[in-house]
């Protein structure tokens, strides 16, 4: 009996699977995101009942829904931002996959620093828990800005991208991606002098980011 034979795959089967592999990665990412977003509000605490007010008890708590608002608005950026990314990559490789796992590391932390933050702002140690605060979104924001190089990146061959490295969102994304990591340094360097403010520039650095961009046909 002769062995069998297999044809090999057509480039359409190819582009198929590739586009499969894809979106399972998107997908798992996406659950990473919605796991790592829903632990932020583990660090709300009720307030113990028999002291004191409740109305005042709630508001010296304000935080902790400063930190809570700041966080789940940047990692909910984050997740807006990776899924336009993913809505231009057609395929992954090795090296992008390691790229996005380093991303989920980040994302996974942030609940961590979060808590930090709200209970040690207004406290001894409270520029330390800024500075880790800042050094976490530091870190997601240097590592999702490779990721995107990586991706867009002419020298890969076969390309990683379902459109053109010169298609409009793709220069769009590069020209918001080149600077991105900067601000995320100066916000670290705020951190360290005034945490109070590293929120409020963080609050307005996720707005910046959830400008929608002037997406062209595809």
């Amino acid at each position: 009996m002769s062995a069998a034979t297999h044809e090999p795959a057509s480039p359409r089967e190819l582009r198929v699977q590739e586009e499969k592999e894809t979106g399972r990665v998107e997908a798992f990412s996406d659950g990473v995101f919605a796991i790592a977003i829903t632990l932020l509000v583990l660090e709300l605490k009720v307030p113990p009942s028999g002291r004191g007010p409740l109305g005042r008890a709630l508001l010296e708590q304000w935080p902790s829904y400063a930190a809570f608002l700041v966080s789940f608005a940047t990692i909910g950026i984050m997740w807006l931002n990776h899924h336009l990314l993913f809505s231009m990559i057609r395929r992954v490789d090795h090296a992008l996959l390691i790229f996005n796992a380093l991303l989920l590391l980040g994302v996974t932390a942030v609940p961590f620093p979060t808590a930090l933050l709200a209970e040690h702002h207004g406290h001894p140690g409270e520029r330390v828990a800024a500075g880790v605060y800042s050094g976490v979104f530091l870190y997601i924001a240097i590592v999702l800005s490779l990721l995107w190089r990586w991706a867009s990146s002419p020298a890969r061959d076969p390309s990683l991208l379902r459109v053109p490295h010169d298609h409009p969102n793709v220069l769009e994304v590069n020209s918001r991606y080149r600077f991105g990591p900067l601000f995320y340094i100066g916000s670290f360097v705020v951190s360290l002098w005034s945490p109070g403010l590293a929120l409020a520039v963080y609050g307005a650095l996720a707005l910046f980011f959830a400008l929608p961009y002037r997406r062209r046909g595809a």
